[in-house]
């Protein structure tokens, strides 16, 4: 399962794939999240800003249930995630890590058969808050990618409703 970073669909709508101009990308998605190849937890879902293009879509019919993961988070994973950032975070820098442990925290749950999909690059020398979702699934064996290679992962084409 692909478990998606809030960037991943901003990016997407922002640069690449415009919701009313690319509208099978995101019925696709939904099509995957349905089908359980990718979710995204409610955490994460909650980065989507109200009022946006985005967050309308998300409440369109049944897309955020398609795509919301439905598990609780275990916050001993939480804190474990954490602590690769940095074991002594501030509450400045607790806020600017933002909701991120919560994505790692749910691959860890699943660590062979979950990916976190994400835009950010890997940056190894970052510190603390500013460490990125790659090098922290690096120092946790958690399997990440970037959305090309999910894209890639899960075949998506145009026209891939004439494939099912």
């Amino acid at each position: 399962m692909h478990l998606l970073d809030a960037n991943v669909l901003i990016t997407a709508h922002n640069l690449y794939y415009p919701i009313q101009r690319v509208p099978e990308f995101w019925d696709w998605l939904v099509h995957m999240g349905e089908t359980g190849a990718l979710k995204i937890p409610v955490e994460i879902l909650e980065e989507i800003t109200e009022g946006s293009e985005l967050a309308q879509w998300l409440n369109e019919g049944d897309n955020y249930d398609a795509l919301k993961l439905n598990q609780d988070v275990d916050p001993a994973l939480v804190q474990t995630v954490i602590e690769k950032y940095a074991p002594d975070l501030n509450d400045a820098e607790i806020i600017e890590v933002g909701r991120d442990p919560f994505l790692i925290a749910y691959a860890l749950v699943h660590r062979a058969d979950r990916i976190v999909v994400t835009v950010e690059a890997s940056k190894p020398s970052t510190k603390r808050a500013n460490r990125r979702i790659p090098d922290v699934c690096n120092d946790l064996e958690v399997r990440w990618c970037n959305s090309f290679q999910m894209l890639t992962d899960l075949n998506f084409r145009t026209g891939w409703r004439s494939q099912l």
